[in-house]
C-alpha cells in the first residue's frame, strides 16, 4: 500500500465503513424476500407461486437464515480495522470467518438444491436454471478453495478466493441495480430477458470483487518511492 493510500484512509476513518454500509443496503433486497417467504410458510396459505415450498419446506428454511447471516456478518469483514486482534487474541475477522465458511455453504448448497428439485416458476427457464447452477457451484468452490488457502496460511489467496464466493452471494442485491433500470426504460421482463438480466447480476457482482482485488494487489506492492533503505545497527551495538 502506498503512502498516498494510508494517509487517505487516516484522513477519512468513516471511509472504511462505507464499504460494509453498501454492501448491506444491497443485502436488505434478499434479506426482505427472504423474511417475505417466511412470512408466508407460517401463514399455512398455499398458492401456486409457494407450493414448491410447502412441499419441501426444509432447504428454504435453511436457505434464507444462512444467506442472511452470511450477506450481513460478511459485510464487515472488508472493514481492515477488525481483521486484527489484541494481545494475541483471535481478530473478530477470524472468528466471524468461522461462522462465514458452514453458513456460505449451507446457503449455496440449498440454494443448488431448491434449483435442482423444486419446480421452476414463472419466468424461470432452462437458462436460468444453468446460471444458478453454475454460479451456485462456483460459490461452494470458492469457499472451499478459501478454506484451503487459509490453512495454508496463504492470506491474500484467501481474501480473494472468499471475496468472489461473497459477491456471487451478494449478487441477488444487485439484481435490483440491473433489473429496474431495464423495467424503466424497456418493459417488462421475459423469460429470455430475467434469465440475462440476472446472468449480469452475477457477472457484474464478480466485476466488482475482481477490480478490489486488482486494486489490493497493487496497493500491496512496494514502488520505489516507498521502499525505505533497511537500518543498519550502529558499530558500537554489534
Amino acid at each position: 500500500m502506498t503512502s498516498a493510500t494510508i494517509s487517505r484512509s487516516r484522513q477519512n476513518p468513516r471511509f472504511r465503513w462505507l464499504v460494509p454500509a453498501a454492501l448491506i443496503v444491497l443485502s436488505l433486497v434478499p434479506i426482505i424476500a427472504g423474511a417475505v417467504r417466511l412470512t408466508d410458510l407460517s401463514g399455512g396459505q398455499i398458492t401456486p407461486e409457494n407450493a414448491r415450498f410447502f412441499h419441501s419446506p426444509v432447504p428454504v428454511l435453511i436457505h434464507i437464515p444462512t444467506v442472511t447471516v452470511y450477506l450481513v456478518l460478511g459485510a464487515f469483514q472488508f472493514v481492515p480495522s477488525l481483521r486484527r486482534g489484541k494481545h494475541g487474541r483471535a481478530s473478530w475477522h477470524k472468528i466471524a470467518g468461522r461462522i462465514l465458511a458452514p453458513t456460505g455453504l449451507l446457503a449455496a448448497l440449498s440454494g443448488l438444491w431448491m434449483a435442482v428439485f423444486y419446480d421452476l416458476p414463472p419466468l424461470d427457464g432452462p437458462l436460468l436454471l444453468a446460471l444458478r447452477l453454475a454460479f451456485g457451484a462456483a460459490m461452494v468452490a470458492f469457499i472451499i478453495l478459501g478454506f484451503i488457502a487459509v490453512r495454508r496460511r496463504n492470506y491474500v489467496r484467501h481474501s480473494e478466493w472468499m471475496s468472489r464466493a461473497y459477491a456471487i452471494g451478494l449478487a441477488q442485491g444487485t439484481i435490483v441495480v440491473v433489473t429496474i433500470p431495464w423495467i424503466v426504460l424497456v418493459g417488462p421482463v421475459t423469460e429470455l430477458t430475467r434469465a440475462l438480466l440476472i446472468g449480469a447480476s452475477w457477472v457484474l457482482s464478480l466485476a466488482v470483487a475482481e477490480y478490489f482485488i486488482y486494486r489490493r494487489a497493487q496497493g500491496s506492492t512496494p514502488t520505489p518511492r516507498s521502499v525505505r533503505p533497511a537500518r543498519v545497527a550502529p558499530p558500537s551495538a554489534l
